[in-house]
């Protein structure tokens, strides 16, 4: 059975931008984005990438036609090949009466009532409806599939999937939490042998969203909601939370069966409506790192008091030892730590498609799974890894090292010297680009699409954020270890790995003068432990550094710029580095270095 998962839509940015006031880069973070396909072969993942980098546009909620070709092309299929078609959104006739009754129930004055119901009936018939999204497909790729071949997954059922098959497919409970879904925010549940059974009494409607409210937060600090969110946990390590926490004493209400309301419903219609709030509590809003840092806190001990509040009830209805953390607040992984430490699951499960890079790949499990039996089920035990994008063979890399040759100079090294002169390479205070292979999944470089520098060195962090990732001076960066020395370096509690960048630990001491440039300001990492098996050139490359330095990690952070998408083809690795101040590029077999530095 082959089943191709499809998320994005050609109009809802243009939609939102007329009907919702979303504009600038924000049209595209409210519904679908985090565009891409995915491809399943007898319930193989065998391939899978994200719009943004094939058509070069952050976050883009564009159709991601790119994606779909690529995925059809790279397993040798034709459109006529796809049994199944499934997109991880269900807006169904029942879901508009119900966002309908949501709107009619809420406080606002009538005229912002007729203007929510206008859009939404824009929205409905132009983008998300069934009958939208087939003659979307249709449009943008030339093909008509069967109404009765597609299959529309709820968007938190498509996340749970997804974390289920790729953590195994083992029986497990799960907590999904994020903006929102087609009404919701947030649900938990269980999976048994393939079968989702929703805790209905957990539901959390999207008008009481966390996701919506830290995003909420990411917006009054001067941040994009919906993308630099991870900017404001990166802040709060700069402050202590305020004790009492405004958000605990006078914003967010726990109830019975983990469920949370809000002093008062988030306004769609107004995204800012809570900011008089933020200004009551904190002061008003200033642009200085103390302000920000006192508030992110807050926001950040807020979060982790309310998924805690979610995930003790969670265990109360469970017997299962295993719990699926996804949906886009589970990329908070500062929270995430805490989480698992004061829970009694065995582990959980945050993976690489966590947020909505992932959700088509969990609607393509849900649609297989629905359609496959138990027995064929039982036999895949899936062996899932992120590299499931493109690659570029060495002649195609050649060609572009050409293209560019009035610019840069190379040289071609065997397997063994990549790993020797890139090693003795970051000895020093440089900066290299890392890139091989397929690219990553998900919105966190792992190892293919990488910046790689020393750690040792307390300013490279500044270096790099100022001159190479063009962003804010307090942002942190992530070290890879070895997952055998990760224990001796990290203090890392229950867990034992942690593949995807999805958990924070604190540095043990003796450490922290070993590692300074990825060591945050409150002694903790967001660590990235790595295999031979997973990444082996990459682990080579790290044991020969720690044999050269007695370092045992390195720095990795995405390979690209603020505000671009990951680097995908060798032409988008070589930009990047001629625009930046990398000192050499690592591209493929071929050590790459700048004309001016001769």
């Amino acid at each position: 059975m082959i089943v191709l998962g499809c998320n994005g839509f050609t109009r809802v940015s243009e939609i939102f931008a007329e009907h919702f006031g979303a504009v600038g880069t924000e049209r595209h973070y409210l519904l679908g984005h985090d565009a891409g396909a995915s491809l399943l072969v007898d319930g193989e993942l065998v391939a899978a990438v994200e719009e943004e980098r094939l058509n070069r546009h952050k976050k883009t909620s564009d159709f991601p036609v790119n994606a779909v070709k690529w995925c059809l092309e790279h397993a040798g299929l034709q459109f006529s090949d796809i049994d199944l078609v499934a997109v991880p959104w269900d807006f169904s006739a029942e879901v508009l009466d119900g966002m309908l009754l949501d709107i009619t129930s809420t406080s606002v004055s009538p005229t912002a009532k007729l203007g929510l119901i206008s859009g939404i009936g824009e929205l409905f018939t132009g983008a998300v409806s069934h009958e939208a999204i087939l003659a979307d497909f249709a449009e943008r790729t030339g093909y008509t599939p069967d109404p009765d071949k597609v299959v529309f997954v709820p968007h938190h059922l498509a996340h749970a999937m997804t974390g289920y098959y790729m953590a195994g497919m083992k029986d497990a409970a799960f907590l999904v939490s994020d903006g929102r879904a087609e009404r919701f925010s947030s649900l938990t549940g269980e999976i048994r042998d393939g079968r989702v059974r929703v805790f209905d009494a957990s539901t959390i409607g999207a008008h009481h969203s966390i996701g919506l409210l830290f995003s909420a937060v990411t917006r009054y600090l001067g941040f994009v909601p919906n993308n630099d969110e991870y900017k404001v946990m990166g802040l709060s390590g700069y402050a202590e939370p305020p004790s009492p926490n405004p958000f605990l004493e006078h914003i967010v209400e726990l109830h019975e069966d983990g469920r949370y309301t809000f002093c008062r419903p988030l306004e769609t219609d107004d995204p800012r409506s809570f900011d008089p709030l933020f200004q009551q509590y904190f002061g008003p809003a200033q642009d200085a790192l103390e302000y920000k840092a006192r508030v992110a806190a807050a926001a950040q001990e807020m979060l982790t008091v309310v998924t805690s509040h979610q995930l003790r009830a969670l265990e109360s209805r469970t017997d299962l030892d295993h719990v699926l953390f996804e949906g886009g607040v589970a990329l908070n992984c500062l929270n995430n730590t805490p989480l698992f430490e004061s829970s009694r699951f065995d582990d959980m499960y945050v993976g690489f498609g966590a947020s909505d890079t992932g959700i088509a790949i969990g609607a393509a499990v849900h649609a297989w799974v629905g359609h496959s039996d138990s027995a064929g089920r039982k036999k895949l035990a899936p062996s899932v890894t992120p590299y499931l994008g493109p690659e570029y063979d060495d002649a195609t890399v050649e060609q572009t090292l050409r293209e560019f040759s009035d610019r840069v100079v190379w040289r071609r090294l065997s397997d063994d010297e990549v790993v020797a002169e890139v090693a003795e390479l970051l000895t020093e205070k440089v900066v290299i680009g890392w890139y091989e292979g397929r690219i990553e999944h998900g919105p966190r470089a792992l190892g293919h699409r990488s910046i790689l520098a020393n750690p040792w060195f307390p300013d490279i962090k500044d270096f790099i954020n100022t001159k190479v990732k063009h962003r804010e001076p307090f942002r942190p960066f992530a070290p890879l270890v070895l997952e055998s020395d990760a224990p001796k370096v990290f203090e890392m509690g229950r867990k034992t790995r942690s593949p995807y960048m999805t958990f924070v630990f604190p540095v043990r001491p003796e450490f922290r003068e070993v590692i300074p440039g990825a060591t945050h300001v409150d002694g903790t990492s967001r660590v990235q432990t790595i295999t031979d098996q997973d990444t082996p050139r990459l682990a080579a490359l790290l044991r020969r550094f720690t044999a050269l330095t007695d370092i045992p990690c390195l720095i990795n952070t995405s390979f690209n710029v603020a505000g671009e998408p990951i680097v995908c083809t060798p032409a988008d690795a070589l930009n990047c580095f001629l625009g930046t101040e990398i000192d050499h590029l690592m591209l493929g077999n071929c050590l790459v270095t700048k004309v001016e530095a001769f």
